[in-house]
């Protein structure tokens, strides 16, 4: 019978990521790993070995001599050298003992994934709050702000992650956008969303709808609406790619309706989206849990301020 997998701790609040050696012919586990891996370099490898950041199963180091050995798992640490600091914090606005709810900012990815690792929300609250287990059991754009609940307990993650899948959970966002006059609200809006050849947009396209969002108007002022968006749906990009079909693209959104440059986020402008309020009946007790963000959007006065300097090309 074999023994389990000596799982790694968490390591500055990163957990380990794995992956199991398939059949091959590789001399060693680092020729491997530089194959399968070409963004990361043989030297990033060596160090990583040399911080003994690199184990496989059985909990030993592995070295630039290491066997290659089919089926073996190898488990390793993410880390980036360069990776810059997102200057804004988080907040924590609900803790016991099966949940955590964080009021993230905008610019603050949820999970690690490409030049984000340790400037991530999930990162950030292992550090602060020292729960290795800590799961997102949803997860919210990295432009945008806002609530995110996250599980304490794997035995009991299931239970939550349940509620979003079967749109058991009531969500409303804020948004300022273009104002149009000739669009009646409040609307209802159902497309059916795909992802575009450009992986990072959605585009609708014919067929049955599989999104759908509630938009009503809260207010208008200059060519400019604030708006509550209430997804029903919950598929990537939605309530942007909505809005954007509807000639009403969120003010600062640098993928709709056109695909911007990366690297290019603008600390002044940050997208104007805002998950403002989340609630649900608990799966646990029973109780109804209602949360809601203490972050705010612009004014309209100041976000037409900002647009028309940026028309005049003032930096604003």
């Amino acid at each position: 019978m074999n023994k389990p997998a000596r799982v790694p701790p968490t390591l500055n609040g990163v957990s380990p990521s794995c992956i199991a050696l398939p059949a091959g012919a590789w001399r060693s586990i680092v020729d491997f790993l530089c194959e399968r891996f070409p963004d990361v370099a043989p030297a990033e490898w060596a160090a990583r070995m040399a911080a003994g950041a690199v184990v496989d199963e059985c909990g030993r180091h592995v070295s630039a001599s290491s066997p290659f050995q089919a089926g073996l798992r190898v488990y390793y640490y993410r880390s980036l050298a360069d990776e810059a600091p997102i200057p804004f914090e988080e907040s924590v606005l609900f803790q016991d003992d099966w949940l955590v709810v964080a009021d993230k900012p905008h610019f603050l990815p949820v999970m690690p994934s490409g030049r984000y690792v340790q400037e991530t929300l999930l990162v950030r609250l292992k550090r602060r709050l020292g729960i290795d287990t800590l799961s997102p059991i949803h997860r919210i754009d990295r432009e945008t702000a806002g609530l995110v609940v996250f599980a304490v307990q794997p035995a009991t993650r299931g239970a939550y992650q349940t509620l979003f899948a079967d749109k058991a959970v009531s969500k409303e966002y804020e948004a300022i956008a273009p104002y149009r006059q000739d669009l009646s609200l409040p609307r209802i809006h159902r497309s059916r969303l795909e992802e575009d050849s450009c992986f990072m947009q959605m585009h609708e396209v014919s067929g049955e709808p599989n999104t759908e969002t509630r938009i009503e108007l809260i207010e208008q002022s200059g060519g400019l609406a604030r708006c509550r968006l209430s997804p029903v749906t919950g598929r990537k990009h939605q309530l942007r790619a909505h809005c954007a079909s509807l000639g009403m693209p969120i003010l600062h959104d640098r993928i709709y309706p056109a695909l911007l440059a990366e690297n290019t986020d603008d600390c002044a402008r940050p997208l104007q989206l805002l998950a403002r309020t989340l609630s649900f009946r608990d799966p646990l007790s029973g109780a109804l849990r209602s949360f809601a963000s203490e972050r705010s959007l612009m004014s309209l006065e100041a976000a037409s301020r900002l647009q028309q300097g940026s028309a005049g090309g003032v930096a604003g």
